[in-house]
């Protein structure tokens, strides 16, 4: 089961709606034809000069990063942060562990002073679920409550996101 993209962005949106650090960009979803991270991070960086930009990933999409698209690239276009998660290793091999050896930083603070470059390890979640748990759960009709923020659960719930037919309950 999924969702389409205009509810999981009202999901992301409600999400995030108390906290005036972060922005939604919808571009991907109005770019025609393929949608790689590194053509994002090329706008966003012709648009922002020497501005900070930062990419918010789990450590298990991180140790995948070897088979983004240009994914040797991002790092110079903006800093990694990467959240782990209990039971999640680091990666041992490949461009992951490369740019850790490389980039990795261990003052959050440094990520202010520069536009990209910088790899860092956010060790704050101890929650083991991931995005791929939650849409499990509301597939098998259980509540993700308490696993995401309550303003994008209430639109799962409602719209009958990730639930299979007859499933959605709150």
């Amino acid at each position: 089961p999924s969702a389409p993209a205009g509810t999981r962005l009202a999901m992301l949106r409600a999400a995030i709606a108390d906290e005036p650090r972060f922005t939604v960009d919808d571009r991907e979803l109005r770019r025609g034809g393929p949608s790689w991270t590194v053509l994002t991070l090329e706008e966003l960086r012709s648009e922002r000069g020497s501005q900070p930009i930062v990419v918010l990933d789990a450590m298990d999409a991180f140790a995948g990063l070897g088979g983004w698209h240009r994914a040797g690239e991002l790092i110079r276009l903006a800093h990694i942060v990467v959240a782990m998660r209990p039971g999640t290793a680091r990666p041992a091999e490949g461009l992951p562990a490369e740019l850790l050896a490389r980039h990795r930083c261990e003052d959050p603070g440094r990520l202010a002073a520069g536009p990209g470059g910088l790899v860092y390890m956010e060790g704050g979640t101890q929650l083991v679920d991931s995005s791929s748990t939650v849409r499990e759960l509301v597939a098998a009709g259980r509540d993700p409550r308490y696993l995401m923020p309550e303003a994008a659960r209430r639109i799962i719930l409602a719209q009958g996101s990730y639930a299979r037919t007859g499933d959605t309950k709150e």
